[in-house]
């Protein structure tokens, strides 16, 4: 997939990614037996990860995601942090896309603390949640000028990035992320 120039191909990709994992967590069957890990008739959208994903990279979200429903709360989250920094600081409100507490090497940590903030949330709820924001993430770019999007120093709160590099990341390059762990569930699940 090209990287995104406009506001018209990072909305087609957002979309687009979007819509491929629904796809592959629609694919899961519905019910299954998991004879080798001692489960039965359990949803497999609710089943842990293999320990094949854990130990499938280095990057610290294999060991750290356990189940689709850590994936879908990970991308919720990180909607959140977009939306909250575009409305703060189209609001006059500065503030830095990461909680005052991070920085871009400390990020993980974050994560690891999304991870723990849901570890009682539902599947259902994390669907909901991950539909909502991603709506309300394609609502703020509808409404962003291609200019705003992709115009180097916009903003100034964007620092050297353009605001549409954000989106992209947070939206298609994170479902991308989505998608090669829910296709290693779905292949190790059969």
């Amino acid at each position: 997939m090209p990287r995104p120039t406009n506001k018209e191909e990072l909305l087609k990709a957002a979309e687009e990614q979007f819509e491929k994992m629904w796809e592959l967590i629609r694919e899961l069957p519905e019910n299954v037996e998991f004879i080798k890990r001692g489960k039965r008739g359990e949803l497999l959208k609710n089943v842990e990860f293999a320990k094949e994903i854990e130990n499938a990279g280095k990057e610290a979200h294999w060991g750290r995601d356990k189940n689709i429903r850590d994936v879908l709360i990970h991308l919720h989250e990180w909607h959140m942090l977009l939306i909250e920094w575009i409305e703060s600081n189209m609001e006059g409100k500065e503030r830095s896309f990461l909680p005052e507490s991070y920085t871009w090497k400390t990020y993980g940590d974050m994560n690891i603390e999304f991870w723990k903030k849901h570890q009682n949330t539902d599947y259902d709820s994390a669907m909901v949640k991950v539909v909502c924001s991603h709506g309300k993430v394609r609502d703020i770019i509808e409404n962003l000028s291609n200019e705003e999007l992709f115009e180097k120093k916009h903003f100034s709160w964007t620092g050297t990035t353009n605001l549409g590099t954000y989106c992209i990341s947070v939206t298609a390059s994170h479902y991308l992320w989505a998608i090669k762990k829910i296709k290693m569930h779905n292949k190790l699940s059969k």
